[in-house]
């Protein structure tokens, strides 16, 4: 039987010695294995290619067939690490807490136990949208349900 653990494993070991590092692992039901990576420098399809031909060649089609799908862990997931965090200090993230309640911030600084930032307070002036920095805040990381970068196209 394949299982999260044993990709896990083999992810981390075709990635030994490079700046990339396993975000998640999935094994759906049918065999679908999907393998998510981060890079502190980017993840390209070089990169996924590899990995996806390493985990294959160590799995046994004849014993389980299955369907492999090895990608970068892309702005639409949350991010879930610090590492990952730390490439957005500087930039914009949306927090949203164990509570429901949602904040647009700046990132200052993270740890492994808070995140650093300033609130983004956005108002609308004759359709034009206007972001401000308020109040710096330190939230708890056990108090943060997903973070996620903001996607700005302008």
């Amino acid at each position: 039987m394949i299982t999260e653990d044993l990709i896990y494993k083999l992810t981390e070991a075709a990635l030994e010695d490079s700046d990339h590092f396993v975000v998640d692992v999935l094994v759906k039901p049918g065999d679908l294995i999907m393998v998510f990576l981060d890079s502190d420098t980017g993840v390209t399809i070089d990169k996924c290619v590899e990995v996806s031909r390493f985990i294959e060649s160590n799995l046994n089609r004849d014993d389980e067939d299955f369907e492999l799908r090895v990608s970068s862990s892309g702005l639409d997931h949350p991010l879930t690490m610090t590492r990952q965090i730390k490439k957005y200090v500087g930039k914009q993230l949306d927090l949203e807490l164990n509570d429901g309640t949602k904040h647009r911030c700046n990132l200052l600084d993270v740890s492994e136990t808070e995140l650093s930032a300033e609130l983004v307070v956005i108002k609308k002036n004759k359709k034009i949208k206007i972001e401000e920095a308020a109040e710096k805040i330190i939230f708890n990381r056990s108090e943060i349900k997903t973070v996620r970068p903001v996607i700005n196209f302008g």
